[in-house]
């Protein structure tokens, strides 16, 4: 029993520290950081708060690290990772904090699809969990475009904001350029998912792992910033929220909810810690509501629910076709929170 509250204490204060994630690059963003020079000190953060543990918690599972796989690791963050993360910082200027929240949820939907496509995920359909797992994936997904592109009567209306200014509210336009931007990002981290089930046989040092990702994404995205804008002035960070903000998803989302998301999948399962990816939503959805003066329309709400649907729907299928049989290559859900 006393287990129990502690997998569930533990679990709830992994999704207010998820909620927390978009909140604060949100305003970090709306300040005028780069975000490509965000991306670079959280992945720098991330990987200084994972390297001790990596190295001395994983000694014994480290196996030699030949060119072949360390190529194929920083590809993996080249063409996820990397990407992912940079769009995302992109989108966040574009969307709102709640909607990034939002499409949190539809990972599980787009990750079955990509499984699906690279053939490392099979479905029977002529089986009630093989149904519940595509029919999952599509309310998932419509669940994200409802919440995106429909709006409806509006719920929760802010007339005036001291908060933000009315240059930094979205425009239409950019809206449903911010949506899109925000997909493709999920969509770039659920391929990275994907991508790491071979890797991972090859390198089970998990830790480790993510941890030379970490350093492959910082040094990738600090040529693409670069590249894109020489000035040195963006590389400049003072003391105050911008920096807080990129110390907090370093060191709080990626290092510490990674071993307390560990931890629970240990004593409870990896389904388990899935369902309660909803609450960071909710949560966001509250707080943004009166720290941005976001407008709450019946849209999102039904997109919400969709969403929530679709994923559980998704996960009783999974869980129902697990006892069935097992699929090494389906990567635990506890992955799709580390860095994001």
């Amino acid at each position: 029993m006393m287990m129990s509250h502690k997998a569930n204490m533990a679990m709830v204060f992994v999704q207010i520290v998820y909620a927390g994630m978009p909140l604060l690059s949100k305003v970090a963003i709306s300040q005028g950081t780069n975000h490509f020079v965000f991306v670079f000190y959280r992945q720098a953060f991330a990987f200084l708060a994972l390297s001790p543990f990596a190295f001395f918690l994983e000694s014994s599972k480290s196996s030699p690290l030949s060119f072949v796989l360390l190529f194929k690791i920083f590809m993996i963050s080249l063409c996820g990772l990397t990407p992912s993360l940079n769009l995302f910082y992109v989108a966040i200027n574009n969307t709102t904090a709640t909607f990034a929240a939002a499409t949190t949820n539809a990972i599980p939907s787009i990750t079955f699809i990509l499984a699906l496509l690279f053939r490392l995920e099979t479905v029977t359909l002529k089986k009630s969990h093989g149904v519940a797992k595509v029919f999952g994936s599509i309310v998932g997904m419509l669940g994200a475009l409802v919440f995106a592109f429909v709006k409806g009567p509006s719920l929760i209306n802010h007339y005036k904001s001291k908060t933000i200014s009315n240059d930094d509210v979205p425009s239409t336009k950019d809206s449903v350029k911010g949506s899109f931007t925000m997909l493709a990002a999920n969509t770039c981290w659920c391929l990275w998912i994907v991508l790491q089930s071979k890797v991972m046989k090859e390198y089970p040092a998990k830790l480790r792992l993510v941890t030379l990702q970490c350093a492959f994404s910082c040094i990738q995205t600090a040529v693409w910033a670069v590249t894109v804008n020489r000035s040195p002035s963006v590389w400049k960070i003072e003391f105050g929220l911008p920096l807080l903000s990129m110390a907090y998803c370093g060191i709080m989302v990626t290092g510490f909810t990674y071993w307390l998301q560990v931890w629970a999948i240990e004593k409870k399962g990896p389904v388990y810690t899935a369902l309660y990816t909803p609450l960071a939503l909710i949560i966001t959805c509250i707080i943004s509501s009166f720290l941005f003066k976001e407008t709450l329309y019946l849209g999102s709400i039904g997109g919400a629910l969709l969403l929530v649907s679709g994923l559980y729907l998704g996960l009783w299928g999974k869980t129902k076709d697990e006892k069935i049989q097992r699929f090494q290559v389906f990567i635990p859900f506890y992955l799709l929170g580390i860095l994001s």
